[in-house]
């Protein structure tokens, strides 16, 4: 049991994968880390995007207001809430099989 409660630590707390590596799962664990990175750098991506859009609205004088461009980014750039979304589904798939999962 106490294996059982390092690889949800480290899957959860760290990085969702290690866990499984730890457990002994490589394949599991390698996809799962491929997989957060995808997630995380493809939401930092789309808001990044967002970003510039508030920073060139910030300097262009007569530009709406924040509250406008908040909302113009919240439609323009959904796909950044999908993959955070997936990103924290992985997080809690990869702690449960952690926990209840076997080892190998």
């Amino acid at each position: 049991m106490r294996t059982n409660m390092k690889a949800v630590l480290l899957s959860g707390l760290v990085l969702p994968g290690l866990g499984q590596l730890y457990k002994g799962c490589r394949v599991k664990g390698i996809v799962m880390i491929a997989l957060v990175n995808v997630f995380l750098l493809g939401a930092v991506f789309f808001a990044l995007q967002g970003v510039g859009k508030i920073v060139l609205a910030a300097k262009v004088p007569g530009s709406p207001d924040m509250g406008q461009v908040l909302d113009m980014m919240r439609n323009e750039t959904p796909a950044a809430r999908w993959l955070l979304a997936a990103f924290f589904g992985l997080w809690l798939y990869g702690v449960a099989d952690a926990l209840l999962g076997r080892i190998k």
